[in-house]
């Protein structure tokens, strides 16, 4: 279907709807800072720091991290987190990602950002979320444009090196501009580069000879370029605070000064006078052009309840100077020449009505109300943004604007993880008190990592709603976190969980771990739960499931378990009676395991001995009392790290190991036995020591980051990481050929 044919079609046989109601800035739960911007033909795009509490004075600026915000109707935006974060994503470079920018060209992001004052780096992805890489370091084996030990090798005399723009021309050029502060050699007015590159698919490359120096009169920070037409607009930062621009007929210059476009931010609406720094970005989009810039209206608030710390503290008494907002203007035109910008409370008006039958991002919305979020995030994987709701206080809710249900809407899902009582999510028209359209109970999932799928009955949604709000519910702050929503013109019935292969697991028989059942639809109906959505291990086998897969000698394992984490296999038993359930196990020691059938307990906590390392598995087994027919087999870790190889259930109690064989050559495993990736189920089955021939180890931290190498040729891996001086804690292992990887401890 044509979305954008759907919802054209409805904006022109309903009329677009009208808001009163103030939208800027554009987020109301984080503050946020030196706004650029960027358009294609569906999607404008805000790239702003993350300007959040820090324990800091005045101008001493500690920012971590870029946030990403789109929309196609210039109302409704999408928060899309935190997709970039200093001092982690590329080791400890950058410290600091002050004010960056943003472009977007044959279907790939493009940002460039500072570090600190002290030098310009590029990334690039294939969509906002990312995930993100290194264009230059990747071409010229450099970690960025500019600064000591860049691609230039120095930042050209200029004193700040910083506040880098980026532009794509016509003909797909590129220019990267950065620059600020005075310097001996470079004073104020001439303090700006400009440095062109090719692109190809996502490769960069640097024209060093391209490099010009740009003069303007004043000019103190913040270049930005932008085009319309055949003329190229370089905008800045004055030492006034205001931000001025200059006009050429050629990108590299000379530009000639024209005067002021936005004001100094003292005079925004609803920010009481509070000034600063002033910032701006630039953009086309569906005809129109718009002005993204940072103000003071959320921290001069008397209720800005969800601006936090970056460990989530909330202050009562923020420092005005630190903590600004973003918001955005329709910029309008007098020939080839800017207007001066009108601040307004209103934002932009709505260009469509928004489409309620596609999936979002939870954290979509055109304003808020005691909220805040978390992304999550993982090297080398799209962020993922979770919104959490402040439920304790009066109010808590996401507004929608404009939203056609065309004939109605009858069901709503939710992707959610729960981990209070009570939770909730209603849906309310016109205001937050208003109609109520239905109600979500939230189902209760393992941990705040795991997300299910609520469906919930809607009634008296058709036609275009002005103003639709998302109310939550519950009497524990961020104990319910959502990641994705939906609404669908019919209901989808739940669906259950399945064997994986399509057929029950034969008791007694062999059951290998990998092959957990399939999950189905609706809440309850997982067949798994990680603590994360990662795969941590090495085998693409039953990818997509985030369960953490290790290729072993023997076939696939499940590996990297923390408590909480579970299984789930149908299985079904021949006869009542009693049996031996042997779990082919490894752990360096302190593991704990059970079982439980159809909801019920069966084994109570197996405590899981050492057996040596990750790769010296061996069998654990418990007596259990099953009944015939079909059942729901759960299988959890209680205590964390070890790996698991396969389960075998053998007729009778206190069953020797050798007949093991036997229960899986009789009974087998029916359900994977053709399955890529798993042992045969009739191959005879033995405690095995895995061996490797690779012995040394790469050593990560459980922030992901590289921390050394060790050997484990004769040794354990806690004596390995002991011997090292590793710092008592756990790591992640992996082998030099990159095959197999597991968790170790240091005890020092």
């Amino acid at each position: 279907m044509n979305v954008w044919k759907r919802v054209v079609g409805s904006a022109l046989a309903a009329g677009l709807v009208t808001f009163g109601l103030a939208d800027n800035p554009i987020s109301a739960y984080h503050y946020l800072a030196d706004p650029s911007a960027a358009a294609d033909d569906s999607t404008f795009y805000i790239l702003t720091d993350v300007d959040d509490y820090n324990n800091q004075t005045n101008w001493n600026y500690d920012i971590i991290g870029l946030y990403a915000f789109s929309s196609n109707d210039m109302k409704n935006w999408t928060d899309h987190g935190m997709i970039f974060r200093s001092k982690r994503e590329f080791g400890n470079y950058p410290n600091n990602t002050w004010a960056s920018g943003i472009a977007v060209h044959n279907g790939r992001i493009f940002i460039v950002y500072p570090d600190g004052a002290s030098g310009v780096g590029m990334i690039t992805a294939p969509a906002i979320d990312g995930p993100y890489t290194d264009p230059i370091m990747e071409t010229h084996g450099k970690n960025r444009i500019a600064g000591g030990g860049s691609f230039l090798g120095d930042c050209d005399g200029i004193a700040h090196c910083f506040d880098p723009g980026i532009f794509f021309d016509d003909d797909g050029s590129g220019y990267v501009i950065f620059g600020g502060g005075e310097s001996g050699q470079r004073p104020y007015g001439n303090n700006f580069d400009i440095i062109k590159f090719s692109e190809d698919n996502g490769k960069v490359t640097l024209d060093r000879n391209s490099l010009t120096r740009v003069q303007l009169p004043n000019s103190f920070e913040a270049p930005y370029l932008h085009k319309k037409g055949s003329t190229y607009y370089l905008s800045f930062n004055n030492r006034s605070q205001v931000i001025d621009y200059g006009m050429s007929n050629n990108i590299m210059g000379p530009y000639n000064y024209v005067g002021s476009v936005i004001p100094g931010i003292g005079s925004v609406p609803d920010a009481h006078g509070e000034g600063g720094n002033n910032h701006q970005g630039f953009a086309e989009f569906q005809g129109k052009w718009y002005a993204v810039y940072h103000d003071r209206r959320l921290v001069t608030s008397d209720n800005h309840p969800a601006a936090t710390t970056q460990a989530g503290v909330r202050s009562e008494n923020p420092n005005y100077e630190n903590h600004r907002s973003v918001s955005i203007d329709e910029l309008t035109w007098s020939g080839d020449k800017m207007n001066k910008l009108e601040f307004t409370r209103e934002g932009p008006k709505q260009l469509r009505n928004f489409d309620p039958y596609k999936t979002y991002k939870a954290t979509t919305s055109s304003k808020q109300m005691n909220i805040r979020s978390r992304t999550d995030w993982t090297k080398g994987q799209a962020v993922k943004h979770v919104l959490l709701p402040l439920t304790s206080r009066s109010e808590s809710w996401i507004r929608v604007s404009g939203v056609d249900f065309g004939k109605g809407a009858e069901n709503l899902r939710i992707k959610a993880a729960n981990v209070g009582d009570g939770n909730k999510v209603e849906i309310h028209t016109g205001s937050a008190t208003g109609p109520l359209a239905g109600s979500c109970e939230i189902a209760k999932t393992s941990n705040n990592m795991t997300f299910s799928d609520n469906d919930c009955a809607m009634t008296g949604l058709t036609g275009v709603i002005d103003q639709l709000f998302f109310v939550f519910k519950g009497s524990k702050d961020s104990t319910m976190g959502l990641l994705e929503w939906e609404f669908q013109g019919t209901k989808r019935e739940p669906e259950p969980q399945t064997p994986f292969g399509g057929k029950a697991w034969a008791v007694p028989g062999k059951i290998e771990v990998e092959n957990f059942d399939e999950p189905g639809y609706g809440a309850g109906n997982d067949s798994f739960s990680d603590s994360d959505d990662v795969n941590n291990g090495d085998s693409d086998y039953r990818k997509g499931t985030g369960v953490d897969l290790y290729a072993k000698a023997s076939g696939v394992a499940v590996g990297y378990s923390q408590a909480g984490e579970w299984l789930e296999y149908t299985i079904n038993v021949a006869e009542d009676g009693d049996y031996t359930l042997f779990t082919n196990i490894a752990s360096e020691g302190g593991s704990a395991i059970s079982f439980m059938l159809d909801g019920k307990d069966l084994t109570g906590e197996i405590e899981v001995p050492a057996t040596g390392s990750y790769d010296d598995f061996q069998n654990v087994k418990a007596n259990v009392a099953l009944t015939a027919g079909e059942h729901i087999l759960r299988f959890t870790a209680v205590k964390d790290w070890f790996d698991v190889d396969y389960f075998v259930f053998v007729k009778g109690k206190d069953a020797a190991e050798s007949e093991i064989a036997n229960a899986s050559a009789n009974g087998g495993a029916t359900a994977g036995e053709s399955s890529e990736g798993s042992e045969s189920t009739s191959a005879i089955v033995a405690p095995v020591k895995l061996s490797s021939s690779y012995t040394e180890y790469r050593v990560f931290n459980l922030s992901g980051e590289f921390v050394g190498t060790v050997d484990l040729k004769g040794t354990t891996a806690a004596k390995a990481l002991n011997d090292k001086g590793f710092a008592k804690g756990l790591y992640l292992l992996k082998s030099a050929n990159g095959r197999k990887s597991f968790m170790a401890s240091s005890a020092k």
